[in-house]
């Protein structure tokens, strides 16, 4: 099965899409969300329509799933001030309004050809010190060129956290390999070898930044620590977790 839209083509059985002759990578999820909007450009879909088709009914959260629609956006060449292919329904949902093209009949997205894909990663045994790994934050400004400020807020933590002696801190290019994807706290931890994750959100007006996190125990996905923090580039650049005993081995 084969869609074509914009010089772009999707095919589904190899699970692969083009622009041109460049192969674009996609997480899986987000290969899956394009297809379901493809599959379904007849008619506006809402919030849970995508998370029985994608998430298996699983609840994910609202910074999750806009994530995900900016990650196809992207991949498509659109974004969330053009609106060319997939556009936003206030309060009612998105649907992809460019002109497609398919062949090959009706399509089913096969969900066993995701899992052989993307195999799950092997546990990792605890370090004997406290652990963490720091998340890449969600953009939750309107401009995603601001996606860049959020990434280098988590790598200055990832700075700042790795200068602590007693604290194993996972390196970014482990970390970042989350970014975009729905996530499942404990089995990220699992994956990565650590006791806390710490994740969050970044919404920048002008100069002044309006950060978010929390620190979750990735064994139980309780949350230990949450802080907001709001001000000057100057003062958010001095983020840091503020009560080191809530890391314990």
């Amino acid at each position: 099965m084969e869609f074509t839209f914009d010089n772009h083509v999707l095919d589904v059985d190899r699970r692969e899409l083009r622009r041109g002759t460049e192969l674009i990578a996609l997480e899986p999820q987000v290969f899956d969300l394009l297809v379901y909007l493809l599959q379904n450009r007849d008619r506006v879909v809402g919030k849970d329509d995508l998370l029985a088709a994608v998430w298996d009914g699983r609840i994910v959260s609202e910074s999750s799933l806009t994530s995900r629609i900016a990650a196809v956006r992207k991949a498509i060449g659109d974004n969330g001030r053009e609106q060319r292919l997939i556009r936003t329904m206030p309060r009612k949902g998105i649907r992809f309004v460019g002109e497609v093209m398919d062949r090959n009949g009706p399509l089913v997205v096969d969900r066993s050809l995701l899992e052989a894909t993307d195999p799950p990663r092997l546990a990792l045994a605890l370090p004997d010190k406290a652990s963490i790994a720091v998340l890449p934050f969600v953009n939750l400004s309107a401009d995603p060129d601001q996606q860049y400020f959020a990434d280098g807020m988590v790598e200055e933590i990832i700075t700042a956290l790795s200068s602590i002696k007693w604290l194993f801190v996972i390196a970014r290019n482990s970390s970042f390999t989350y970014k975009g994807r729905a996530v499942d706290i404990k089995e990220v931890g699992r994956e990565l070898g650590v006791r806390y994750l710490l994740e969050g959100s970044v919404r920048r007006a002008g100069t002044r930044p309006r950060i978010a996190a929390q620190l979750i125990d990735a064994a139980t996905d309780a949350h230990t620590w949450a802080e907001r923090f709001e001000g000057s580039l100057e003062v958010c650049s001095s983020f840091r977790i503020s009560s080191p005993r809530a890391l314990s081995a």
